[in-house]
């Protein structure tokens, strides 16, 4: 299927959100999130989780969208789990019981995630906040594994994650059918595997801030995560920071998808004709998702004066991402 190239920008205000979309949906704390996926067909265990775009990118993108005092809670993914803030004030922890380190992000920051270890995040600012999310692999890791407290709380509030990793609500009198079992809970040795670095070790390795990105694209584009990447990693995409310094108007292609993903100003992107599609234009706000199609030669500069900012992101067939290693 061949979507028209404006049927690949997904705008912010349009954006569809899903509030059953994970086990914890009715855990006091958690149960006023929502989940968004914009390209791929995320990690959501609801059939209610609607995607915007389903065509396979080599990576998901997707959002979460919390009022303040709102959290995720701890879970872990096989492959890479990337965010950037871009709205709102946001603290992401991990381990075991979410203890062994925190940090805080402010807008335009990023985190890489290792795989392999328990994370959650909460929305600490005043108001309702996103965060934007790039996730490895076209079936984003095939799910999400959760701390065994939270599939314990989520039955107490009559949500049950069946073993083929679809959701069963007892409020609504839906139950696992004849076959399907409870999602086993991973046992103590299995929980002994999960690493729990420190604040330090995460933070220095695996978190690059704003204004820091903003000054090192002055001239050209900041590769954030990559094999030359300030966040060194292989995690089946690159994410390159662009801001208006390093922004240019000469057209370029990629020999698979890409997407935009503006965190700071109006961007007019301009594309020529290929088979395809017609040469025509947009211009993107912060929010807004573009998918670019592979081969379709384009160009993204800032439309207006003032601040602008934009994250690429393009798939590198990669494996999953770094595990945490402990160095």
């Amino acid at each position: 299927m061949t979507l028209s190239i404006h049927d690949r920008i997904v705008r912010y205000g349009e954006l569809q959100p899903c509030k059953t979309a994970f086990i914890d949906a009715h855990t006091p704390g958690s149960d006023q999130k929502e989940n968004f996926t914009i390209i791929g067909g995320g990690v959501s265990e609801s059939a209610d989780q609607h995607v915007h775009i389903g065509l396979p990118h080599g990576f998901n993108i997707g959002a979460a969208g919390q009022p303040p005092k709102c959290r995720n809670s701890l879970h872990s993914h096989r492959t890479a789990e990337v965010f950037f803030v871009l709205s709102g004030r946001w603290r992401f922890f991990w381990g075991r019981y979410g203890t062994a380190g925190e940090v805080t992000l402010e807008e335009g920051d990023i985190i890489n995630i290792p795989t392999g270890m328990f994370r959650g995040f909460e929305n600490i600012g005043t108001d309702y906040g996103m965060i934007m999310a790039v996730l490895g692999g076209d079936d984003a890791g095939g799910g999400v594994i959760w701390a065994p407290q939270v599939i314990d709380d989520a039955k107490a509030h009559g949500l049950v994650l069946g073993d083929n990793g679809k959701l069963y609500d007892s409020k609504q009198g839906i139950h696992p059918p004849a076959g399907v079992s409870p999602m086993p809970l991973l046992s103590e040795e299995e929980l002994a595997a999960y690493p729990e670095p420190s604040t330090m070790q995460v933070v220095g390795g695996y978190v690059r801030r704003y204004w820091d990105m903003m000054a090192l694209s002055d001239k050209t584009p900041c590769k954030v995560i990559g094999e030359r990447g300030i966040i060194r990693d292989k995690p089946g995409f690159e994410i390159d920071f662009i801001s208006r310094g390093s922004a240019r108007s000469e057209k370029h292609a990629h020999d698979v998808p890409s997407v935009l993903m503006p965190m700071r100003g109006h961007w007019r992107v301009e594309w020529d004709a290929n088979a395809d599609h017609a040469a025509g234009s947009a211009t993107l706000a912060p929010g807004d998702t573009m998918s670019v199609p592979e081969g379709l030669a384009h160009s993204a500069v800032p439309s207006m004066t003032g601040e602008a900012s934009l994250y690429h992101v393009v798939s590198t067939g990669d494996p999953a991402g770094l595990t945490w290693t402990g160095s």
